[in-house]
Protein backbone atom coordinates (compact mmCIF):
# COMPACT_ATOMS: atom_id res chain seq x y z
CA UNK A 1 0.00 0.00 0.00
CA UNK A 2 1.34 3.19 -0.87
CA UNK A 3 1.44 5.86 2.08
CA UNK A 4 3.31 9.39 2.25
CA UNK A 5 4.93 11.55 5.22
CA UNK A 6 3.05 14.84 5.35
CA UNK A 7 5.45 16.90 7.79
CA UNK A 8 9.39 15.95 8.19
CA UNK A 9 10.27 17.87 11.30
CA UNK A 10 14.16 16.19 11.17
CA UNK A 11 16.14 15.26 8.98
CA UNK A 12 20.09 14.22 7.69
CA UNK A 13 20.91 12.43 4.73
CA UNK A 14 23.96 9.68 5.22
CA UNK A 15 23.71 7.53 2.49
CA UNK A 16 26.18 4.64 1.43
CA UNK A 17 25.72 2.34 -1.53
CA UNK A 18 24.45 -0.63 -0.74
CA UNK A 19 23.39 -0.24 2.88
CA UNK A 20 20.14 1.25 4.75
CA UNK A 21 19.49 4.58 5.96
CA UNK A 22 17.70 6.57 8.22
CA UNK A 23 17.26 10.22 6.35
CA UNK A 24 14.62 11.58 8.71
CA UNK A 25 10.71 11.01 10.75
CA UNK A 26 7.50 12.26 11.04
CA UNK A 27 6.04 14.89 13.72
CA UNK A 28 4.94 11.89 15.96
CA UNK A 29 8.08 10.07 15.59
CA UNK A 30 6.21 6.37 14.73
CA UNK A 31 7.96 6.60 11.07
CA UNK A 32 11.41 6.86 9.53
CA UNK A 33 12.32 7.18 6.28
CA UNK A 34 14.91 4.92 4.96
CA UNK A 35 17.39 4.67 1.69
CA UNK A 36 18.28 2.04 0.12
CA UNK A 37 19.77 1.70 -3.14
CA UNK A 38 17.29 3.94 -5.48
CA UNK A 39 14.83 3.12 -2.89
CA UNK A 40 13.16 5.17 0.01
CA UNK A 41 11.31 2.51 2.61
CA UNK A 42 9.02 3.76 5.11
CA UNK A 43 9.67 1.84 8.86
CA UNK A 44 7.77 2.38 11.90
CA UNK A 45 9.99 2.98 15.20
CA UNK A 46 7.24 4.04 18.27
CA UNK A 47 9.77 4.43 20.74
CA UNK A 48 9.13 8.28 21.23
CA UNK A 49 5.96 9.22 22.20
CA UNK A 50 5.83 12.86 20.75
CA UNK A 51 7.34 14.82 17.74
CA UNK A 52 10.78 13.97 16.67
CA UNK A 53 12.55 17.69 16.89
CA UNK A 54 16.24 16.48 14.91
CA UNK A 55 18.15 13.92 14.38
CA UNK A 56 21.76 13.43 13.84
CA UNK A 57 24.05 10.86 12.20
CA UNK A 58 27.47 10.75 14.59
CA UNK A 59 30.31 11.74 12.17
CA UNK A 60 31.50 8.13 11.39
CA UNK A 61 28.20 6.78 10.49
CA UNK A 62 28.16 4.31 12.76
CA UNK A 63 24.94 5.53 14.93
CA UNK A 64 22.34 7.76 14.71
CA UNK A 65 20.53 9.67 17.43
CA UNK A 66 17.24 10.83 17.72
CA UNK A 67 15.22 13.84 19.88
CA UNK A 68 11.97 14.44 20.76
CA UNK A 69 9.70 16.54 22.38
CA UNK A 70 9.12 14.05 24.77
CA UNK A 71 12.51 14.33 26.69
CA UNK A 72 13.89 11.18 24.85
CA UNK A 73 16.93 10.75 23.21
CA UNK A 74 17.05 7.54 21.46
CA UNK A 75 20.40 6.15 19.97
CA UNK A 76 20.43 3.87 16.75
CA UNK A 77 22.53 1.45 14.87
CA UNK A 78 23.27 3.53 11.99
CA UNK A 79 22.94 0.54 9.51
CA UNK A 80 20.33 -1.68 10.70
CA UNK A 81 18.22 1.11 12.43
CA UNK A 82 17.72 -0.91 15.60
CA UNK A 83 17.85 0.89 18.82
CA UNK A 84 20.85 0.86 21.06
CA UNK A 85 20.05 2.79 23.86
CA UNK A 86 18.01 5.00 25.51
CA UNK A 87 20.34 8.05 26.87
CA UNK A 88 19.30 8.55 30.57
CA UNK A 89 16.99 5.97 30.90
CA UNK A 90 13.41 6.86 31.14
CA UNK A 91 14.29 10.82 30.47
CA UNK A 92 17.36 12.70 28.84
CA UNK A 93 15.60 16.01 30.21
CA UNK A 94 12.92 17.46 32.03
CA UNK A 95 11.93 18.83 28.80
CA UNK A 96 11.42 18.91 25.17
CA UNK A 97 15.13 18.37 23.08
CA UNK A 98 15.24 20.65 20.55
CA UNK A 99 18.88 19.55 19.11
CA UNK A 100 21.37 16.92 19.13
CA UNK A 101 25.28 17.26 18.09
CA UNK A 102 28.11 14.44 17.96
CA UNK A 103 31.28 15.05 19.14
CA UNK A 104 33.84 14.56 16.22
CA UNK A 105 35.37 11.69 17.30
CA UNK A 106 31.59 9.85 17.46
CA UNK A 107 31.80 9.23 21.40
CA UNK A 108 29.56 11.95 22.71
CA UNK A 109 26.83 14.22 22.22
CA UNK A 110 25.35 17.31 23.07
CA UNK A 111 21.67 18.13 23.58
CA UNK A 112 19.86 21.23 23.98
CA UNK A 113 16.79 21.56 25.85
CA UNK A 114 13.50 23.46 26.61
CA UNK A 115 13.94 22.74 30.42
CA UNK A 116 16.78 25.64 30.36
CA UNK A 117 19.91 23.10 30.31
CA UNK A 118 22.41 21.35 28.24
CA UNK A 119 24.09 18.03 28.17
CA UNK A 120 26.93 16.36 27.45
CA UNK A 121 26.48 12.77 27.06
CA UNK A 122 29.03 9.85 27.08
CA UNK A 123 27.26 7.64 24.44
CA UNK A 124 29.27 4.50 24.97
CA UNK A 125 28.36 4.22 28.77
CA UNK A 126 25.19 6.01 28.73
CA UNK A 127 25.94 8.42 31.17
CA UNK A 128 25.86 12.71 31.58
CA UNK A 129 29.24 14.35 31.69
CA UNK A 130 28.35 17.53 32.18
CA UNK A 131 24.97 19.52 32.80
CA UNK A 132 24.91 23.45 31.86
CA UNK A 133 22.25 25.53 33.47
CA UNK A 134 21.74 28.34 31.29
CA UNK A 135 18.89 30.53 33.38
CA UNK A 136 15.61 30.03 34.71
CA UNK A 137 13.58 32.28 32.69
CA UNK A 138 11.28 30.99 29.78
CA UNK A 139 13.96 32.86 27.51
CA UNK A 140 16.99 30.83 28.82
CA UNK A 141 15.43 27.79 27.49
CA UNK A 142 17.58 25.73 24.97
CA UNK A 143 16.67 25.51 21.24
CA UNK A 144 20.17 24.65 19.26
CA UNK A 145 23.27 23.27 19.85
CA UNK A 146 26.84 22.77 17.99
CA UNK A 147 29.90 21.01 18.58
CA UNK A 148 32.36 22.30 16.30
CA UNK A 149 35.62 20.54 17.12
CA UNK A 150 36.86 21.97 20.30
CA UNK A 151 34.38 24.71 20.60
CA UNK A 152 30.71 23.54 21.75
CA UNK A 153 27.32 26.30 21.39
CA UNK A 154 23.74 26.51 22.42
CA UNK A 155 21.55 29.14 21.72
CA UNK A 156 18.77 30.57 23.79
CA UNK A 157 15.60 31.40 23.04
CA UNK A 158 16.49 35.21 23.46
CA UNK A 159 18.70 34.37 20.69
CA UNK A 160 21.62 34.63 22.45
CA UNK A 161 24.76 32.37 21.50
CA UNK A 162 26.48 30.81 24.56
CA UNK A 163 30.19 28.90 24.43
CA UNK A 164 29.96 26.16 26.76
CA UNK A 165 32.56 25.57 29.45
CA UNK A 166 33.48 21.79 30.00
CA UNK A 167 35.54 22.60 33.02
CA UNK A 168 32.99 24.88 34.42
CA UNK A 169 29.36 24.07 33.51
CA UNK A 170 27.94 26.82 35.55
CA UNK A 171 29.07 29.60 33.09
CA UNK A 172 29.23 30.19 29.50
CA UNK A 173 32.73 31.42 28.34
CA UNK A 174 31.16 33.96 26.54
CA UNK A 175 27.44 34.95 25.60
CA UNK A 176 26.89 36.21 22.05
CA UNK A 177 23.95 38.92 22.63
CA UNK A 178 21.94 41.01 20.40
CA UNK A 179 18.30 41.52 18.73
CA UNK A 180 15.93 38.67 17.93
CA UNK A 181 13.53 41.14 16.86
CA UNK A 182 12.56 43.61 14.44
CA UNK A 183 14.76 47.06 15.56
CA UNK A 184 12.53 50.26 15.74
CA UNK A 185 14.92 52.57 17.06
CA UNK A 186 18.94 53.94 17.48
CA UNK A 187 20.65 56.55 18.88
CA UNK A 188 24.63 56.74 19.54
CA UNK A 189 26.60 58.89 22.43
CA UNK A 190 30.04 59.09 23.32
CA UNK A 191 30.67 57.59 26.73
CA UNK A 192 34.33 57.70 28.44
CA UNK A 193 36.31 58.44 24.96
CA UNK A 194 34.50 55.78 23.31
CA UNK A 195 31.30 56.05 20.97
CA UNK A 196 28.30 53.43 21.77
CA UNK A 197 25.50 52.74 19.25
CA UNK A 198 22.07 51.93 21.33
CA UNK A 199 19.28 50.43 19.92
CA UNK A 200 15.69 49.56 20.88
CA UNK A 201 13.26 46.60 19.99
CA UNK A 202 10.73 44.62 20.90
CA UNK A 203 7.08 43.54 20.54
CA UNK A 204 4.91 42.38 23.45
CA UNK A 205 7.95 39.69 24.94
CA UNK A 206 10.53 40.80 26.16
CA UNK A 207 11.23 44.18 24.50
CA UNK A 208 15.15 45.16 24.75
CA UNK A 209 17.43 48.04 24.48
CA UNK A 210 20.86 47.12 23.26
CA UNK A 211 24.40 49.22 23.65
CA UNK A 212 26.97 48.44 21.32
CA UNK A 213 30.92 49.28 21.01
CA UNK A 214 31.19 51.27 18.00
CA UNK A 215 34.29 49.44 17.73
CA UNK A 216 34.76 45.78 18.54
CA UNK A 217 31.08 45.48 17.86
CA UNK A 218 30.82 43.49 21.65
CA UNK A 219 27.68 44.15 23.28
CA UNK A 220 25.32 43.93 25.98
CA UNK A 221 21.72 44.29 26.94
CA UNK A 222 20.21 46.53 29.29
CA UNK A 223 19.64 45.24 32.89
CA UNK A 224 16.59 45.23 35.50
CA UNK A 225 12.73 45.58 34.29
CA UNK A 226 12.22 48.12 31.66
CA UNK A 227 9.78 48.61 29.08
CA UNK A 228 6.83 46.43 28.53
CA UNK A 229 6.10 46.69 24.80
CA UNK A 230 7.88 48.31 21.92
CA UNK A 231 10.41 50.80 22.37
CA UNK A 232 9.23 53.35 19.53
CA UNK A 233 12.41 56.19 19.91
CA UNK A 234 15.02 57.22 21.78
CA UNK A 235 17.33 60.23 22.67
CA UNK A 236 20.25 61.07 25.12
CA UNK A 237 19.77 64.17 26.80
CA UNK A 238 22.87 66.68 28.02
CA UNK A 239 22.71 65.09 31.29
CA UNK A 240 24.39 61.76 29.63
CA UNK A 241 20.48 60.02 29.76
CA UNK A 242 18.64 58.02 27.55
CA UNK A 243 15.16 58.57 27.41
CA UNK A 244 12.94 56.41 25.50
CA UNK A 245 9.51 56.15 24.96
CA UNK A 246 7.25 53.05 24.66
CA UNK A 247 3.63 51.52 23.40
CA UNK A 248 3.42 50.61 26.80
CA UNK A 249 2.66 54.28 27.95
CA UNK A 250 5.87 55.54 29.38
CA UNK A 251 8.66 57.53 29.18
CA UNK A 252 12.21 56.48 30.50
CA UNK A 253 14.98 58.19 31.73
CA UNK A 254 18.30 55.75 32.13
CA UNK A 255 21.73 56.41 33.13
CA UNK A 256 24.26 55.18 30.64
CA UNK A 257 26.94 54.77 33.49
CA UNK A 258 24.74 52.77 35.06
CA UNK A 259 22.63 50.85 32.11
CA UNK A 260 19.94 49.64 34.63
CA UNK A 261 16.38 50.28 34.42
CA UNK A 262 16.84 49.59 38.69
CA UNK A 263 15.21 53.03 40.42
CA UNK A 264 15.48 54.92 37.39
CA UNK A 265 12.67 57.77 36.79
CA UNK A 266 10.01 56.72 34.41
CA UNK A 267 6.83 58.87 33.63
CA UNK A 268 3.46 57.20 32.93
CA UNK A 269 1.48 59.33 30.29
CA UNK A 270 -2.48 59.36 29.88
CA UNK A 271 -1.99 57.86 25.58
CA UNK A 272 0.48 56.36 23.41
CA UNK A 273 4.20 57.72 22.30
CA UNK A 274 5.23 57.77 19.20
CA UNK A 275 8.38 60.14 19.20
CA UNK A 276 10.08 61.83 22.15
CA UNK A 277 12.99 64.79 21.17
CA UNK A 278 15.40 66.57 23.58
CA UNK A 279 16.48 70.25 24.08
CA UNK A 280 18.91 71.49 27.00
CA UNK A 281 17.75 72.75 30.46
CA UNK A 282 16.33 69.29 31.34
CA UNK A 283 13.22 70.19 28.57
CA UNK A 284 11.81 66.88 26.39
CA UNK A 285 8.88 66.92 24.46
CA UNK A 286 6.94 63.98 23.53
CA UNK A 287 4.27 63.18 20.69
CA UNK A 288 1.50 60.82 21.58
CA UNK A 289 -1.56 59.69 19.95
CA UNK A 290 -3.73 63.15 19.92
CA UNK A 291 -1.95 64.88 22.51
CA UNK A 292 1.57 66.92 22.81
CA UNK A 293 3.56 66.57 26.09
CA UNK A 294 6.15 68.45 27.42
CA UNK A 295 8.50 67.34 30.15
CA UNK A 296 10.91 69.13 32.85
CA UNK A 297 13.18 67.59 34.87
CA UNK A 298 11.81 63.98 34.21
CA UNK A 299 7.82 65.34 35.58
CA UNK A 300 5.04 66.06 33.13
CA UNK A 301 4.37 69.81 33.27
CA UNK A 302 2.18 70.96 30.14
CA UNK A 303 0.32 69.13 27.74
CA UNK A 304 -1.81 69.94 24.80
CA UNK A 305 -4.47 67.73 23.88
CA UNK A 306 -6.96 67.54 20.51
CA UNK A 307 -4.25 70.02 18.59
CA UNK A 308 -6.44 69.60 16.23
CA UNK A 309 -4.36 67.25 13.77
CA UNK A 310 -2.83 64.34 14.34
CA UNK A 311 1.29 64.78 15.97
CA UNK A 312 3.71 62.29 14.44
CA UNK A 313 7.64 63.25 15.35
CA UNK A 314 9.10 66.11 17.11
CA UNK A 315 12.20 67.79 16.68
CA UNK A 316 13.57 70.45 18.95
CA UNK A 317 15.89 73.18 18.06
CA UNK A 318 19.21 73.23 19.43
CA UNK A 319 18.82 76.33 21.03
CA UNK A 320 16.26 74.91 23.24
CA UNK A 321 13.88 77.64 22.06
CA UNK A 322 11.70 75.92 19.48
CA UNK A 323 9.83 72.61 18.97
CA UNK A 324 9.23 71.16 15.43
CA UNK A 325 6.35 68.97 15.09
CA UNK A 326 5.17 66.78 12.04
CA UNK A 327 1.62 66.20 11.42
CA UNK A 328 -0.06 63.55 9.73
CA UNK A 329 -1.48 66.08 7.93
CA UNK A 330 1.79 67.32 5.31
CA UNK A 331 2.74 69.54 7.93
CA UNK A 332 4.86 70.88 10.40
CA UNK A 333 4.36 73.12 12.87
CA UNK A 334 6.32 75.19 15.31
CA UNK A 335 5.64 75.68 18.80
CA UNK A 336 7.81 77.95 21.56
CA UNK A 337 9.49 76.35 24.83
CA UNK A 338 8.58 79.31 27.10
CA UNK A 339 8.77 78.33 30.84
CA UNK A 340 6.31 75.09 31.85
CA UNK A 341 4.53 76.07 28.62
CA UNK A 342 4.13 75.44 24.78
CA UNK A 343 3.02 77.87 22.29
CA UNK A 344 1.87 78.00 19.01
CA UNK A 345 3.80 80.44 17.04
CA UNK A 346 1.23 79.92 14.32
CA UNK A 347 3.60 79.17 11.34
CA UNK A 348 3.39 76.26 9.22
CA UNK A 349 5.93 74.61 7.02
CA UNK A 350 4.45 72.56 3.97
CA UNK A 351 5.90 69.34 3.40
CA UNK A 352 4.78 67.46 0.23
CA UNK A 353 3.01 64.53 2.06
CA UNK A 354 2.35 63.06 5.94
CA UNK A 355 5.47 64.20 7.66
CA UNK A 356 7.78 60.53 8.93
CA UNK A 357 10.35 62.02 10.29
CA UNK A 358 11.95 66.30 11.47
CA UNK A 359 15.84 66.77 12.08
CA UNK A 360 17.66 69.95 12.91
CA UNK A 361 20.89 70.21 11.62
CA UNK A 362 23.50 70.45 14.69
CA UNK A 363 24.13 74.11 14.34
CA UNK A 364 20.71 75.28 14.08
CA UNK A 365 20.68 76.63 10.58
CA UNK A 366 18.30 74.25 8.79
CA UNK A 367 15.96 72.09 9.65
CA UNK A 368 15.16 69.11 7.60
CA UNK A 369 11.24 67.30 6.57
CA UNK A 370 10.91 63.82 5.24
CA UNK A 371 7.64 62.64 4.58
CA UNK A 372 5.69 59.46 2.85
CA UNK A 373 5.27 60.97 -0.57
CA UNK A 374 8.89 60.21 -0.94
CA UNK A 375 10.53 63.66 -0.39
CA UNK A 376 12.93 65.70 1.90
CA UNK A 377 12.38 69.28 2.33
CA UNK A 378 15.16 71.73 3.85
CA UNK A 379 14.06 74.62 5.59
CA UNK A 380 16.68 77.81 6.05
CA UNK A 381 16.03 78.78 10.03
CA UNK A 382 17.78 81.87 9.40
CA UNK A 383 15.41 82.67 6.70
CA UNK A 384 12.05 82.71 8.80
CA UNK A 385 12.06 78.89 7.81
CA UNK A 386 11.83 79.87 4.28
CA UNK A 387 12.51 76.38 1.98
CA UNK A 388 15.68 75.96 1.07
CA UNK A 389 15.99 72.88 -0.93
CA UNK A 390 13.95 69.69 -1.92
CA UNK A 391 15.65 65.88 -2.09
CA UNK A 392 14.05 63.24 -4.51
CA UNK A 393 15.28 59.63 -4.79
CA UNK A 394 13.56 57.32 -2.79
CA UNK A 395 11.05 55.14 -4.78
CA UNK A 396 8.75 54.22 -1.28
CA UNK A 397 8.59 56.44 2.34
CA UNK A 398 10.87 58.01 3.58
CA UNK A 399 11.05 56.84 7.50
CA UNK A 400 14.04 58.38 9.04
CA UNK A 401 16.55 61.64 9.02
CA UNK A 402 19.99 62.18 10.14
CA UNK A 403 22.00 65.01 9.80
CA UNK A 404 25.75 64.31 9.68
CA UNK A 405 28.50 66.34 12.20
CA UNK A 406 29.74 68.90 9.76
CA UNK A 407 25.84 70.04 8.99
CA UNK A 408 26.81 69.64 5.36
CA UNK A 409 25.25 66.26 4.84
CA UNK A 410 22.29 64.53 6.19
CA UNK A 411 21.27 60.46 5.47
CA UNK A 412 17.53 59.60 5.07
CA UNK A 413 16.20 56.04 5.06
CA UNK A 414 13.25 54.36 3.57
CA UNK A 415 11.10 51.71 2.98
CA UNK A 416 12.64 50.76 -0.14
CA UNK A 417 15.25 49.71 2.04
CA UNK A 418 17.72 52.14 0.63
CA UNK A 419 19.86 55.16 2.45
CA UNK A 420 20.65 57.92 0.62
CA UNK A 421 23.31 60.38 1.99
CA UNK A 422 22.74 64.27 0.63
CA UNK A 423 24.69 67.35 0.09
CA UNK A 424 22.48 70.44 1.29
CA UNK A 425 24.00 72.93 -1.21
CA UNK A 426 23.51 70.20 -4.27
CA UNK A 427 20.78 67.80 -4.57
CA UNK A 428 22.31 65.91 -7.39
CA UNK A 429 25.14 65.40 -5.18
CA UNK A 430 24.13 62.14 -3.24
CA UNK A 431 25.87 58.96 -1.59
CA UNK A 432 23.05 55.93 -2.63
CA UNK A 433 23.39 52.81 -0.89
CA UNK A 434 20.88 50.39 -2.15
CA UNK A 435 19.37 47.19 -0.45
CA UNK A 436 21.09 48.49 2.90
CA UNK A 437 18.82 45.91 4.63
CA UNK A 438 17.75 43.64 2.31
CA UNK A 439 15.23 42.01 4.04
CA UNK A 440 13.66 44.54 5.44
CA UNK A 441 13.31 48.70 5.41
CA UNK A 442 15.55 50.93 7.42
CA UNK A 443 13.89 52.18 10.47
CA UNK A 444 16.42 54.65 12.43
CA UNK A 445 19.35 56.02 11.48
CA UNK A 446 22.53 57.99 13.68
CA UNK A 447 26.05 59.33 12.51
CA UNK A 448 28.92 58.40 14.86
CA UNK A 449 31.11 61.03 12.84
CA UNK A 450 31.57 62.97 9.57
CA UNK A 451 32.47 59.66 7.99
CA UNK A 452 30.51 56.85 10.05
CA UNK A 453 26.76 56.15 9.33
CA UNK A 454 24.90 53.43 12.04
CA UNK A 455 21.51 52.26 10.28
CA UNK A 456 19.23 49.94 12.07
CA UNK A 457 16.15 47.75 10.55
CA UNK A 458 13.36 45.19 10.81
CA UNK A 459 15.85 42.32 10.03
CA UNK A 460 17.23 43.25 13.55
CA UNK A 461 20.59 44.46 12.66
CA UNK A 462 22.73 46.74 13.16
CA UNK A 463 25.24 48.40 10.71
CA UNK A 464 28.41 51.05 10.23
CA UNK A 465 28.80 52.31 6.99
CA UNK A 466 31.64 53.94 5.79
CA UNK A 467 30.84 57.30 3.73
CA UNK A 468 33.40 59.10 1.30
CA UNK A 469 32.05 61.64 -0.49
Amino acid sequence: MPRRICKVFASLPQVERGVSKIIGGDPKGNNFLYTNGKCVILRNIDDHSRFVNCVRFSPDGNRFATASADGQIYIYDGKTGEKVCALGGSKAHDGGIYAISWSPDSTHLLSASGDKTSKIWDVSVNSVVSTFPMGSTVLDQQLGCLWQKDHLLSVSLSGYINYLDRNNPSKPLRVIKGHSKSIQCLTVHKNGGKSYIYSGTGLFLNPTLHYWDSETGENDSFTGKGHTNQVSRMTVDESGQLISCSMDDTVRYTSLMLRDYSGQGVVKLDVQPKCVAVGPGGYAVVVCIGQIVLLKDQRKCFSIDNPGYEPEVVAVHPGGDTVAIGGADGNVRLYSILGTTLKDEGKLLEAKGPVTDVAYSHDGAFLAVCDASKVVTVFSVADGYSENNVFYGHHAKIVCLAWSPDNEHFASGGMDMMVYVWTLSDPETRVKIQDAHRLHHVSSLAWLDEHTLVTTSHDASVKEWTITY
